[in-house]
């Protein structure tokens, strides 16, 4: 089957672009930019297009699938529609896989990543080999965000945004938490549990809900059909996979707690899980340490307010004594307009003075990152770093150029400070130039 991907350089669409290429599938595909992840895709065995042009969309293609980024008027999509080929979406198409595997689907606002990695590698160390798809890359996939297993086993990141999870069938769902995210889509947090409330909902009545009791945003389910297991940062487990984990912060013990809860509905001992959370390092920009040597480097995907403030006091708790700088990237203006105080507020704690003990020592905040196909110019015009900086009003608090970041951190950072590059867009490349 010769499939096509318009948008295959997502994170999610070049994961399912190789789980067809391990099936032997002739693969093809297209994004507006080329990048680690579409030259690594090119080495894989796929054909990829740096543009959107209707030439590359021809009449002996089976199927299309799409980004939800992609819009009608995409002339890759519009030229498929006019040839009659199959069309699906990126959730459509995965929606597909999850009826023909047992998925276990990994949903919430944040921790979706590092718990979908843990649990997959528990599972590969336990003998299950699952065949995974997961919003980042691992070391132990080769570098990859996919892994091709052998048995019945589908564990997928589920995202809640475009209510794309409601495509899943799975057979276990965990939600780490329910937060103020992807408004642009929801409109408001109400909006947001409601999905999350119908993605519980289509659990069947063998299937399983492994929830944080931690977060009270979490709504009730009620008497539901399934069997719901709670994990808390309290009960008796806690500190033993805290002093287990070599990932730092009290979300990563949350994370760990609901790999254990799916680990024991599959009937995986505590001590084979325990040890693959040991040796689990991390994945690619979750607090991923990428140098060492005079000063530290860490580069941290964290976006949200929620995930910024949990991303800086694992900082705070691993470098105890240590002078921290923080280099952020606000990504995407709808969101930062939306969360604007909620920004305001974590970066005035993070920045503060003592004796409440001053967590991160500097703070830069350069231009917002934009989304392509998610910005609209009236919200683009009403928000801007330098006015969150003027908010924030603290003097550890800066605005910098991106193209000044560089200069400035070589200028300035001294040995043995550590240096945080936190941003969902493409600030992660500034850790390359340092």
């Amino acid at each position: 089957m010769k499939i096509y991907f318009i948008g295959i350089g997502g994170i999610g669409t070049s994961a399912l672009a190789q789980y067809y290429l391990s099936k032997g599938h002739n693969v093809l595909g297209s994004d507006l930019a080329a990048s680690e992840i579409t030259e690594f895709l090119n080495e894989k065995g796929a054909k990829v297009f740096v543009g959107n042009s209707a030439d590359n969309i021809l009449s002996d293609i089976d199927m299309v699938v799409y980004s939800p980024a992609v819009k009608p008027e995409n002339p890759e999509f519009k030229k498929a529609k006019e040839l009659g080929i199959k069309i699906k979406s990126y959730p459509e198409a995965l929606g597909e896989l999850t009826r023909e595997y047992y998925t276990i689907a990994v949903s919430g606002s944040h921790g979706k990543s590092t718990t979908t990695a843990m649990l997959s590698l528990a599972m590969i160390k336990a003998n299950l080999d699952p065949t995974v798809i997961v919003g980042t890359k691992l070391k132990e996939f080769g570098n990859s965000n996919f892994r091709m297993g052998q048995s019945k086993f589908l564990v997928v990141e589920a995202c809640e945004y475009d209510s794309s999870f409601l495509n899943y069938n799975p057979k276990i769902i965990i939600v780490t938490n329910i937060d103020k995210e992807h408004l642009d889509y929801f409109k408001n947090f109400a909006g947001v549990k409601k999905v999350f409330k119908d993605f519980v909902g289509k659990l069947p009545k063998d299937g399983f809900l492994v929830f944080c009791k931690d977060e009270k945003s979490i709504p009730k389910f009620g008497k539901a059909q399934f069997k719901s297991i709670g994990y808390s940062i309290k009960q008796k487990e806690a500190l033993k996979v805290k002093k287990t984990l070599k990932v730092p912060g009290r979300h990563n013990v949350q994370n760990a707690l609901a790999v254990l809860s799916v680990t024991r509905v599959l009937g995986v001992p505590d001590n084979i899980t325990l040890k693959a959370l040991s040796e689990f390092r991390g994945t690619w920009r979750r607090f991923e340490i990428i140098r060492e040597k005079d000063f530290t480097i860490i580069s941290d995907y964290a976006h949200h307010p929620s995930e910024i403030k949990a991303t800086l006091q694992a900082a705070r708790e691993k470098y105890p004594k240590a002078k921290i700088w923080c280099v952020f990237q606000p990504h995407q203006h709808q969101r930062t307009y939306y969360l604007f105080n909620d920004f305001v507020k974590v970066f005035s704690r993070a920045a503060g003075s003592r004796p409440a003990g001053r967590k991160i020592d500097k703070i830069i905040i350069t231009d917002i990152y934009d989304v392509a196909g998610r910005e609209t110019k009236k919200i683009n015009s009403q928000v801007s770093s330098e006015e969150l900086v003027k908010k924030i009003n603290k003097k550890n608090v800066s605005y910098a150029k991106m193209n000044d970041l560089e200069n400035i951190i070589k200028e300035n950072i001294k040995p043995k400070d550590v240096l945080i590059i936190m941003g969902a867009g493409d600030i992660y490349k500034l850790s390359k130039n340092i």
